[in-house]
């Protein structure tokens, strides 16, 4: 079976972008009746990461006999950055099939100058900053997941380690900006509700946050999203 190309973002071939090897920052995993992990790999002065996969595909309504999950994650990346979330940006993507099956291959941009919110933690961040500043980020988290959610899209896995943080600015002008990573089980929903209360109930089980930084967070979000979560509030004081 000759190759067919799904989806190419950038110049170069399949062939050509897979050739880049980098050092393995998620060695491959066997699952969804294939392979995926994923590299660091630099071109020119640029470090990107590259998602590979072979055979690792998902089934839905839309495509009932499978199509690699790197295609779903193209597709949840270019939906969050339309809706005003910052998301890694997306280099190459691709996807071909032969005789042996899927192979496909995302490659993003490095998130430049972000880090894990929960290392930001770690790192004693939020005593450096200051509460003033620790608010202001945890309306940016809110923002970030209200624009997401109001756009449909579920992130469908977050948890606190999808959440990345930076500090920009100096002086009384230091300001914190918000990216998601890890959309590759992103997916659209029917509802805005559906998707917000889908991610924020599991986002509450798996945070280092408080019932204050809960309330907090809960607060900025009903306001970005224009209405009231009662079942998300109650989670909030559990």
């Amino acid at each position: 079976m000759t190759a067919k190309p799904v989806s190419v973002l950038a110049t170069d071939s399949l062939d050509t972008w897979w050739q880049l090897q980098g050092e393995w920052v998620e060695a491959p995993n066997v699952r969804r009746g294939g392979q995926s992990g994923v590299q660091r790999i630099w071109k020119g002065e640029t470090l990107l990461y590259a998602k590979r996969q072979t055979g690792h595909i998902h089934r839905s309504l839309l495509h009932p006999f499978g199509r690699p999950t790197v295609l779903r994650e193209r597709d949840a990346l270019l939906g969050a950055r339309k809706a005003g979330v910052t998301v890694p940006e997306i280099i190459y993507c691709a996807a071909e099939r032969n005789t042996q099956g899927w192979r496909a291959l995302l490659v993003t941009k490095a998130l430049d100058g972000f880090q894990p919110i929960d290392d930001w933690y770690a790192g004693n961040c939020r005593e450096q900053y200051g509460e003033a500043l620790h608010q202001q980020l945890l309306q940016q988290v809110a923002h970030s997941l209200a624009r997401l959610h109001k756009a449909r899209w579920q992130h469908g896995c977050i948890y606190i380690k999808h959440i990345f943080v930076r500090i920009t600015g100096e002086g009384q002008t230091l300001t914190p900006e918000v990216a998601l990573l890890d959309l590759e089980k992103c997916r659209r929903r029917l509802t805005s509700k559906q998707a917000a209360l889908h991610d924020m109930l599991q986002l509450r089980r798996h945070s280092p946050w408080d019932q204050a930084d809960w309330q907090s967070l809960i607060g900025h979000y009903q306001l970005a999203m224009g209405r009231n979560f009662k079942t998300i509030y109650n989670a909030t004081r559990g």
